[in-house]
């Protein structure tokens, strides 16, 4: 009979967290590591450094999704 083990939460998913790394915001916004440094880059996605780290709010993505979602025409 094969175990089943809970899963870990998902840290991408975390309500409690106020940052997130740079891959946890990549995965909230189902895009790869690379276009999320590119949305950072432009300022499309607001981040801060803390010493050498690289850190994304976690309202951030949301935030740009909903600024998306704004500019988007009507279908």
């Amino acid at each position: 009979m094969p175990h089943l083990h809970a899963a870990a939460p998902d840290a991408g998913h975390d309500p409690t967290l106020i940052l997130l790394t740079v891959e946890e915001a990549a995965r909230r916004l189902c895009v790869g590591r690379t276009t999320c440094f590119a949305l950072i880059r432009s300022g499309a996605l607001e981040s801060l450094t803390i010493g050498n780290l690289r850190r994304v709010p976690a309202d951030a993505p949301a935030a740009y999704l909903a600024r998306r979602r704004a500019e988007q025409p009507a279908a």
